[in-house]
């Protein structure tokens, strides 16, 4: 989350006045991720987040995404509520922007999530898998493998100027992701969530409370929700190395979290290096792009993406799901 748009008082009240929320009392940026405005914003009636949409995310989209959380709040899943004003709609337009309401989620994200937070994760994960399983939405992933040779071409450049001869490992990862694409077509399919870091998971202390950001959610494979996230929580800073490391500790309580709500099948467990080298190709790439074209002027600071660089190094090398707590 981040704040790309700015919202004076004036057009905040004229907002507003087709809600009924009472008058506002807390009104601030919150000054994290890349991809959307965000505001916290209390009224008389409660907590809430406003968000704007920018420049990745499709107008057309959104009613996809609305529903989605109404569905899984429905379901009796952790996640924010969409607010709709009086006329019952709950996407509207503020500062030339699509923007919504959405209720606000007690607790806190991890800065460096425990073993425990990750097991939590891992089932909570699940959990939505499960509650989706009968959501009738479809969206195709608009930055799947087929949108990566699209977000790499012209940056060769920009990519060897962070480091000499990334460029050509990075030609290399979509040259192998591409042959073995077919390994994918047979995996569960369902709604995921795409992004799920620990920024957009919550906990009460090692609980987990639930789960925001679903601007990225999509159909497809459900093992590479997990293969997101096994990048996101597994991987670490840790004293005297060089580069990131993988915790095998935090990946295999993830995985046996995941599996005692939802056990994955033998090619799911085949296709895991794959697409977590996929999901770290994905992420460098739209991190390559942030880091070149986020304004100077942006409230939030683009994402090395050089720490994702170092994960593919490691999913090059990773022969099994046992490399990853399988």
């Amino acid at each position: 989350m981040a704040v790309y748009t700015s919202v004076d008082d004036a057009a905040l009240a004229d907002f507003l006045a087709d809600y009924d929320l009472g008058a506002p009392l807390a009104f601030k940026g919150i000054a994290e991720g890349v991809e959307n405005s965000n505001y916290f914003l209390e009224t008389e009636t409660g907590k809430f987040i406003l968000t704007l949409f920018e420049k990745r995310v499709d107008a057309r989209d959104l009613p996809y995404f609305i529903a989605l959380k109404r569905h899984l709040a429905a379901r009796g899943f952790p996640c924010p509520r969409p607010v709709p004003a009086r006329d019952g709609e709950a996407l509207r337009r503020l500062c030339g922007r699509p923007a919504v309401i959405i209720s606000f989620l007690e607790g806190l994200s991890p800065n460096r999530p425990t073993p425990g937070q990750c097991r939590e994760m891992g089932a909570g994960l699940a959990r939505m898998h499960a509650a989706l399983a009968d959501f009738e939405g479809q969206r195709t992933n608009a930055l799947g493998p087929a949108a990566w040779p699209k977000l790499w071409a012209g940056r060769a450049g920009e990519a060897e100027a962070l480091e000499a001869g990334l460029a050509e490992e990075i030609d290399a990862d979509l040259l192998a992701i591409a042959a073995a694409r077919d390994l994918t077509r047979e995996l569960p399919h369902g709604t995921i969530h795409a992004d799920l870091f620990p920024d957009n998971a919550f906990f009460v202390g090692e609980r987990f409370s639930g789960v925001i950001d679903f601007y990225f959610a999509c159909s497809d494979v459900l093992a590479y929700d997990i293969a997101v996230c096994l990048n996101a929580w597994a991987f670490e800073e840790e004293p005297g190395a060089p580069v990131l490391q993988y915790n095998y500790t935090k990946g295999a309580a993830f995985l046996a979290g995941y599996e005692c709500e939802r056990a994955l099948d033998p090619l799911e467990k085949t296709a895991l290096p794959l697409l977590a080298r996929g999901a770290a190709l994905r992420f460098f790439l739209t991190r390559l792009i942030d880091w070149a074209e986020t304004p100077a002027d942006a409230l939030v600071k683009p994402k090395n993406p050089l720490e994702y660089a170092q994960r593919l190094r490691f999913h090059r090398h990773a022969a099994s799901a046992g490399d990853y707590g399988a």
